[in-house]
């Protein structure tokens, strides 16, 4: 194989069926096939050119694109740059219950017209995704959480999202499932197991739990693990105590996460909050 084309796959660690391709190509053209997952794609770099669903595309640097399951296409590098993209490849069953979360009806039938779109949320979760994967230190509900919203972007993309509208009534079911939560901040949960807390189907509960408190159960994990880690920090725990009483990975895992939601580390935030007051000198 020529050198300047190289490829690189990478699975999930936490979810069946889903994988990404790191690729760069000069010299180098996919013969037509197809694959029985969505495969959905971000170029970085130069310009991917391909055939499918009866038309020749061009996708340039930024552009997203996604080919159904069974989807025939082939593909090569356009222009004068060698080409960069990475795809992510989502089996249909991994996003079933995500799909139904969101409003479809028969997951099996969902199917994205176009090839090359114009959805920067696609593109933006696609590319969450995709670093979620090739991080080691990424938990299992963060992983849960990315799927989710790329399945959200697929939907809408499909035009066929169908969300609950806010409910106020206290479901007692989705009461027990956040008393769990927080009762196993510190554990590797999945949203199988909160949703088997509260007695209800995967789909079923995502669905009812977004629309009860306007979050989806994932983010609720997370905001749930942020929050006690900065009320930790603030009473002096160590960094490194702190990490695994929330549930991350290590002292860094905590600190990217904590600087995404505050702009700090732990360790800055500390400071700023047990600073004591200035001496007051008397004359």
């Amino acid at each position: 194989m020529n050198a300047e084309n190289h490829f690189h796959f990478a699975n999930s660690k936490h979810l069946d069926g889903v994988s990404v391709l790191d690729a760069n190509m000069r010299e180098f053209a996919y013969d037509k096939h197809a694959h029985e997952e969505f495969s959905i794609g971000v170029t970085l770099q130069g310009r991917q050119d391909f055939f499918c669903q009866g038309a020749y595309h061009k996708n340039p640097a930024g552009c997203v694109l996604l080919f159904n399951p069974e989807d025939v296409h082939d593909g090569s590098s356009g222009g004068q740059q060698d080409l960069e993209y990475l795809m992510l490849y989502v089996h249909p069953k991994s996003v079933d219950s995500q799909f139904k979360a969101l409003g479809v009806r028969d997951p099996n039938q969902l199917r994205v017209e176009g090839c090359r779109l114009d959805s920067l949320a696609l593109r933006n979760q696609a590319l969450m995704m995709s670093s979620l994967i090739k991080d080691k230190q990424s938990t299992r509900i963060e992983q849960e959480s990315a799927l989710f919203q790329l399945s959200h972007a697929m939907v809408s993309c499909a035009g066929l999202l169908d969300e609950l509208g806010p409910s106020r009534r206290q479901d007692t079911l989705l009461l027990r499932a956040k008393e769990f939560i927080q009762c196993n901040l510190d554990k590797d949960m999945s949203i199988d197991d909160i949703a088997n807390a509260a007695s209800l189907s995967k789909f079923h509960f995502i669905r009812l739990f977004r629309a009860q408190f306007g979050i989806t159960p994932h983010q609720y994990v997370l905001n749930c693990r942020i929050n006690g880690a900065r009320k930790a920090l603030g009473s002096g725990m160590l960094s490194s105590d702190v990490a695994q009483a929330f549930g991350f990975a290590d002292s860094s895992h905590l600190n990217r996460r904590f600087k995404r939601v505050y702009g700090m580390t732990p360790k800055q935030y500390q400071i700023q909050v047990r600073q004591l007051p200035p001496p007051i000198f008397s004359t």
